[in-house]
């Protein structure tokens, strides 16, 4: 699979202290890339269904974990430290 990180590891370092600790079960897909493709989401717009599902795997695991990111909280912190390095990056 092909993978597109919106988050290079400076930023990512800042970032990951940030998710919640994985709970029982099976593992979680990759936060990293589950990020990016809400990123790119909220950069893009557009419907969840119509995304590129080879850079970021299924939209639907990207849909839900945005969404429960969102109801506990955890999204705004995540978009606060995002926001800035996302454009620093972009503006080099």
């Amino acid at each position: 699979m092909k993978q597109y990180f919106w988050l290079n590891d400076e930023a990512w370092e800042k970032v990951e202290p940030l998710l919640p600790n994985p709970g029982r079960g099976a593992p979680r897909a990759d936060d990293r890339r589950i990020i990016s493709g809400i990123l790119h989401m909220l950069h893009a717009g557009g419907r969840w269904r119509d995304w590129p599902a080879s850079y970021y795997g299924p939209y639907a695991t990207v849909c839900n974990r945005y969404t429960r990111w969102r109801k506990q909280g955890v999204w705004p912190a995540i978009h606060e430290v995002v926001t800035p390095l996302v454009e620093e990056a972009r503006s080099h």
